[in-house]
């Protein structure tokens, strides 16, 4: 009985080991997350830049009625 015992929980430890991702998986993972990180990154810094582009528009526009020469 204890050597039954003994190979069940061999057993099941080498079944719970070989379920995890191996070494490739995981730098697979590593580069899909860097990728994510990045795409996000660049979206914000579209955003902002986009943002600041509307800001200067908006600002010339206002500006230019207040300095054109009456005629």
């Amino acid at each position: 009985m204890k050597k039954i015992f003994g190979l069940l929980v061999v057993g099941l430890a080498m079944f719970a080991v070989s379920c995890g991702p191996n070494a490739e998986e995981i730098e697979a993972q590593r580069i899909a997350d860097s990728i994510k990180v990045a795409d996000s990154i660049a979206k914000i810094e579209f955003v902002a830049d986009s943002i600041a582009t509307a800001d200067s528009i908006a600002m010339a526009d206002s500006i230019a009625p207040a300095t054109e020469v009456k005629k």
